[in-house]
């Protein structure tokens, strides 16, 4: 320990100090980079044929916003706990907590319930899904965890009636909260850590990670102009560069 930080830890004056310039620059930080306020946002996804993003909630209402975060539609799908949301051209799929996927059209908000079966893992509240991305024909939705044992992927394919678990991937990455596949690559948000993860799935392995500002990230996705945009869920949508989290 530096002579400095024994002096700061004999003042806790001064420390607690610190730690509230600290925490109000973090805060700054967030401010800055929020575009919208919305109640429980809990997935995200990027529109690329109406460039526009598509906001979860866990109230069971999606909100439908421009890249500048103006709110051009809000509607609420009933007694759902949506936590993530796949934008497709024509219909918005969103991932229900306790192990659904939910398939909207995106023109008459007409809706259908598909309940995942297969697979080893019993969703629930404890395990429920907190995010979801599009690979090809499939979907990939992470299970809440706190053990790193229990951390998972489930690959579903989805039927007419119900999506079926296909397989199952351990990724060992504790609380995944919301996910995007981009550029052959899957980025991946931790609540409880604050990161995002680069994730390799050839390899199975992390390639990269990046410390986050302190908010509660519920969800990712990228739009084609280089920007990232996050859902928090403390109400709010969080937009950065790229460059900025050197992506």
């Amino acid at each position: 320990m530096s002579i400095y930080n024994i002096k700061i830890m004999n003042k806790p004056h001064i420390l607690l100090f610190s730690l509230l310039i600290l925490q109000q620059a973090c805060s700054s930080s967030i401010d800055s980079h929020t575009i919208a306020s919305i109640p429980e946002a809990s997935g995200i996804s990027f529109c690329e044929n109406s460039n526009t993003l598509v906001v979860a909630n866990d109230e069971g209402s999606f909100y439908e916003i421009t890249l500048q975060g103006k709110i051009i539609k809000q509607h609420n799908l009933g007694k759902y706990d949506l936590e993530a949301v796949v934008c497709e051209k024509e219909e918005f799929i969103f991932a229900v907590e306790d192990g659904a996927l939910l398939q909207v059209d995106r023109s008459t908000l007409n809706s259908k319930l598909l309940k995942i079966k297969g697979g080893k893992i019993k969703i629930s509240k404890k395990s429920g899904i907190e995010g979801m991305t599009k690979i090809g024909q499939y979907y990939y939705v992470t299970l809440q965890s706190k053990k790193k044992k229990n951390a998972k992927f489930l690959i579903l394919k989805r039927g007419e009636n119900y999506a079926k678990v296909v397989n199952e991937i351990h990724h060992g990455i504790i609380d995944s909260a919301g996910m995007q596949y981009i550029d052959k690559k899957l980025y991946i948000v931790s609540d409880k850590k604050d990161k995002l993860y680069v994730y390799n799935l050839k390899k199975n392995k992390i390639q990269k990670k990046v410390k986050l500002a302190k908010f509660a990230q519920e969800g990712i996705t990228f739009d084609n102009k280089g920007n990232v945009y996050f859902a928090d869920d403390d109400g709010a949508v969080i937009k950065y560069r790229k460059k900025e989290l050197r992506l």
